[in-house]
């Protein structure tokens, strides 16, 4: 078989990981610089740049007609931006957005989506154009404003960044997801970015606390509440990394007899109103909101959440913070200003950093854009000069032009031209010549040389180019940051809002339940507190082992074998109505362990413990809630003991029996009370461990059960004697299962 030899200069030796991050780190940089983070400089992503200067090549003024977004998706795949139509035409449609964007860059015509999420039309239904915030970006790019780049193919050229006349990555804001990094920027207000730039062109070494007077936090576009505070907000624009928390905008509405309801007006940005209204409803299904009752959408252009109180007693701060705590009614921005430097460098700037880096741009911007008009200047008045002596030997060059063969050359020789000057002569149309007249030349040439003059002085003077943008940005601020133009600040500015503390009982309906257990370990909870449980049902050769009554409020401790305490809220068990589920699927008990104990939590109670090797202690019920599924360990056990006995703390003396039948009676100040841990030893065995334990008042004497009777003991000093003895016989009658109960 033939093979070909490749060159031997086509193939290297290297090892593979070097290989591999050498391209990997080549995708990272294009997708960084090329796709995912913003130009701090005009705030854009290549996407977008791409997509508003199409849409200039195709003349998309404000004041002109619309065009099919399918043209304009096109034009930019086809000649900029060689990716997916569908990922080209949704960041198109972001930008006509007036809910995702705080100044639309696209004036869009057909169904853009709105702000219950729902999706834009097909690009072949949708029209697009420009907007005047766009145009300003734009603004200067046909006057060597900023430098082009030769596109994808090679045959047409696009701007690498935007004259960008509006500070736009502040102004609208951005996001993006790249390798290694992301970037989130809020949209903020342009009247008070503008008063923020005219500070710092005078106070170049501003802080950011006084740029914070200026700019109070972001300004997003569907309005709402910023709630946080203000030192927080000052270190969030110090290093360029933070987050803003927002709340939504609501008021009381009065409805007649005592009763009201609260009405949403304003939801945070980017969360879904449908999405809202549904976790709100979800919510409710669940009984998680007990101080709502209804939720309804009444939204048309304007959004219009409707909130029902359960009843008039209700107070709606209380309700309000509930549904701030639980669904997005208050959700939180964060703020990572990783952007793309005048070096083409990421990296994360403050505040001042990104609009000093706006002021540079428009700086560099102004110099070019003054360069390029003296150039124009001096082709012009070059012009004006040929003219006027055209003028004035006017019959002398229509003789020329006549006569001659070469009449470009002859008007050289002749009158001491320049070529441009020949040439604009010989380019003249007839019917010019009656506007050829002397003063009119004399009159432009004087005005373009006084524009000159000016222009000169504002490239050897900086004070004076700081001054002409300050000017621009005056005329910024005018046209798209007052309040006369309806472009005030939708974002309320408010303080952190105080905490306030929602008590269990407001966040979980409060009912009476009545919690059944089988003795098979099945767990439910029926409705009301039961007087009789005869008509409750459990399975096949399962049976009933106890009782009791509580409320949806309430939470259970179980103690098990492992010495290991779990949680269950009373709201979490199943219903009544069916077997219920094992308590062992609820929490991770496993099929080696078994309940020991279950009771009703109530705080500051104490319980006694006790392991099968006859060790124990007291334990506050407040220290052992567990916060997970899996538990808490409270009493530690080894090899093969294991946990076996637990009782509420009730009396002065305990009583502990073991499995070789030996009763021990010491009093209670004997034990320790402990958060963890093995205990001392409560009674010595030979044989056996601990049977079961209890606390009682010796006064009183001490009771147990012998099938459905109680009895009780009151002669007691036999059985009494210090902690860790061995005991002896229980009195005549005791339970032949070695339990009190």
């Amino acid at each position: 078989m033939n093979t070909t030899t490749l060159p031997a200069g086509d193939i290297r030796d290297t090892r593979l990981a070097d290989a591999i991050s050498e391209r990997y780190l080549s995708y990272a940089l294009s997708i960084i610089m090329s796709r995912s983070l913003p130009d701090v400089r005009d705030g854009l992503k290549p996407v977008h740049r791409r997509l508003l200067y199409a849409m200039r090549q195709l003349k998309l003024d404000p004041h002109q007609g619309f065009k099919k977004c399918a043209r304009v998706v096109g034009d930019v795949i086809g000649k900029y931006h060689p990716h997916g139509d569908q990922a080209v035409y949704d960041a198109l449609v972001r930008l006509a957005q007036d809910f995702a964007v705080r100044y639309p860059l696209i004036d869009g015509q057909g169904n853009f989506g709105n702000v219950d999420g729902d999706n834009a039309a097909a690009m072949r239904y949708t029209e697009a154009r420009l907007t005047t915030v766009a145009q300003a970006l734009l603004a200067g790019i046909d006057e060597n404003a900023v430098d082009f780049r030769e596109t994808y193919d090679g045959e047409d050229s696009e701007p690498i960044v935007l004259p960008a006349a509006i500070p736009n990555l502040l102004a609208n804001g951005a996001a993006g997801i790249a390798v290694g990094m992301a970037t989130s920027v809020p949209p903020h207000n342009i009247g008070e970015l503008c008063n923020a730039l005219l500070h710092l062109i005078k106070f170049p070494k501003a802080t950011i606390r006084k740029l914070v007077e200026f700019i109070p936090g972001p300004d997003f576009p569907t309005g709402g509440t910023l709630v946080e505070d203000r030192n927080v907000v000052v270190a969030a624009y110090k290093t360029g990394r933070g987050g803003f928390r927002v709340r939504a905008k609501w008021e009381k509405e009065k409805i007649g007899r005592g009763q009201y309801q609260i009405i949403v007006t304003e939801i945070p940005y980017q969360v879904q109103k449908s999405r809202l209204i549904e976790k709100i409803a979800d919510l409710l299904m669940q009984r998680n909101l007990p101080l709502l009752i209804d939720v309804r959408d009444e939204s048309t252009e304007l959004v219009r959440i409707v909130l029902e109180p359960k009843n008039r007693t209700v107070e709606p701060e209380m309700l309000m913070e509930q549904l701030f705590k639980q669904t997005d009614l208050e959700s939180r921005f964060s703020l990572n200003m990783n952007v793309l430097d005048a070096d083409n460098t990421p990296r994360v700037m403050n505040l001042r950093e990104v609009l000093a880096a706006f002021l540079d741009h428009r700086h560099v911007v102004l110099l070019r854009r003054t360069k390029f008009r003296l150039n124009k200047i001096a082709t012009r008045m070059e012009v004006l000069e040929g003219y006027l002596m055209a003028y004035l030997n006017l019959d002398e060059v229509i003789r020329i032009i006549r006569e001659e063969n070469h009449p470009k050359a002859s008007l050289i020789k002749t009158f001491e031209l320049t070529e441009a000057q020949a040439e604009a002569i010989l380019n003249m149309r007839l019917r010019s010549l009656r506007k050829l007249e002397e003063t009119e030349i004399k009159s432009e040439y004087d005005s373009l040389k006084k524009e000159r003059v000016e222009l000169n002085k504002l490239i050897k003077n900086k004070d004076l180019r700081w001054k002409t943008i300050s000017e621009e940005i005056k005329e910024i601020k005018k046209a798209f940051g007052g309040k006369e133009v309806g472009l005030k600040r939708r974002t309320a500015i408010g303080e952190a809002p105080p905490v306030i503390d929602v008590p269990v009982e407001a966040m979980i309906e409060k009912e009476p339940v009545t919690i059944i257990c089988s003795d098979k370990g099945w767990i439910k909870a029926a409705k009301g507190h039961l007087e009789t449980t005869s008509g409750v049902k459990y399975k096949d050769g399962d049976r009933r082992k106890f009782v009791m009554h509580a409320e949806t409020t309430d939470k259970i401790l179980l103690f098990a074998t492992n010495g290991r305490f779990y949680t269950i809220p009373c709201d979490r068990l199943p219903s009544g109505r069916g077997f219920g589920e094992p308590v062992r699927l609820m929490i991770d008990l496993g099929n080696e362990h078994d309940i020991v104990y279950l009771t009703l939590f109530k705080p500051e109670e104490k319980m006694l413990i006790a392991s099968s090797a006859g060790r124990g202690f007291i334990v506050k019920s407040d220290d052992v809630m567990a916060q997970t599924k899996s538990g808490k360990q409270v009493l530690n056990v080894k090899g093969k003991d294991e946990a076996t006995a637990c009782c509420k703390v009730e009396g002065d003396f305990v009583a502990v029996i073991g499995d070789n039948r030996k009763l021990l009676l010491f009093p209670l100040d004997e034990l320790p009370e402990m958060n963890r841990g093995r205990g001392v030893i409560l009674q010595r065995y030979k044989d056996g461990g601990l049977a079961d334990v209890k606390t009682f008042t010796f006064a009183e004497g001490l009771s147990w059960k012998t099938g459905d009777r109680t009895r009780t003991e009151t002669d007691l000093l036999a059985w009494q004697g210090k902690r860790s003895q061995a005991g002896r016989l229980p009195p005549k009658g005791f339970a032949k299962a070695n339990r009190f109960s």
